[in-house]
C-alpha cells in the first residue's frame, strides 16, 4: 500500500506458568485471538470442532491442525452467535487471563453452556523504541481495547497529535477518546482489511 510499516506491540503475551485444561465434557472450542489458539496447542494435542471469532484466528487454528473451524468474521457478539446458531454443545473459551470481552457471558445469555479458560496474560512491554520514532509516525492501527488503554496513557504523557489513531472497532476506539483532539477513525468491519482501509 506504499506503506513504511513499524510493528511496535503495546502488549507482549505471556503463558500462565498454572494454566490447566479440563476437556471433560467438551463439544467445541471458542477462540478470540490467535494466541489463545497458540496457548491451547501448547498444552494439548485435543482438536476439537472449533469456532473463531475472525479470519485471523480461523487460519491460525487450521495451521494448527484443526479440521472443523468456523469463522464469526467479526466480534465477540457475532462468535456468540454463530454458536448460538450452529449450538454444539457445551464449550470452552480458552484466551486471554482478562479477555477483551465476555464471550461466556454472551453465550450464557443465550442458553448455551459455555466455561472459560484462561491460559495467557498480556502485560506492558518497554516502550522506549517506538516512542523515540513517534515524530515519523503517521497512524497507529490499534487492535485491542488494552492496547488502546496503554496507547491512551502514553499519548497523553506525550501528545502527538499529528496521529492517526485507527481503532479495530468501537470497543478499541472507547480508550483512545481520553486522548486530547485526538483524530480517531474505526474499521467498518472488525478485521485487518477495513482496519488498514483506514490509511
Amino acid at each position: 500500500m506504499g506503506w513504511t510499516p513499524l510493528v511496535a506491540p503495546l502488549l507482549e503475551a505471556r503463558a500462565l506458568p498454572d494454566a490447566a485444561l479440563d476437556l471433560t465434557g467438551i463439544a467445541a472450542l471458542a477462540f478470540t485471538s490467535a494466541q489463545g489458539v497458540r496457548a491451547f496447542v501448547a498444552l494439548t494435542d485435543a482438536r476439537l470442532p472449533t469456532f473463531t471469532v475472525g479470519e485471523a484466528t480461523a487460519e491460525a487454528a487450521r495451521a494448527a491442525g484443526f479440521g472443523d473451524v468456523q469463522s464469526a468474521d467479526g466480534d465477540v457478539a457475532a462468535l456468540a452467535e454463530l454458536l448460538a446458531r450452529a449450538r454444539p454443545g457445551r464449550i470452552l473459551h480458552a484466551g486471554a487471563l482478562h479477555p477483551a470481552g465476555d464471550l461466556v457471558g454472551h453465550l450464557t445469555a443465550l442458553g448455551l453452556i459455555a466455561h472459560a479458560a484462561a491460559l495467557y496474560d498480556t502485560l506492558p512491554v518497554d516502550l522506549a523504541p517506538a516512542l523515540a520514532r513517534l515524530p515519523e509516525i503517521a497512524a497507529v492501527a490499534v487492535h485491542s481495547p488494552k492496547a488502546a488503554g496503554l496507547l491512551a496513557e502514553v499519548l497523553t504523557a506525550h501528545p502527538a497529535p499529528h496521529l492517526r489513531l485507527l481503532a479495530l472497532s468501537e470497543a478499541v476506539a472507547a480508550p483512545l477518546r481520553a486522548v486530547e483532539n485526538a483524530k480517531i477513525a474505526v474499521a467498518p468491519f472488525p478485521n485487518e482489511p477495513s482496519l488498514l482501509n483506514l490509511l
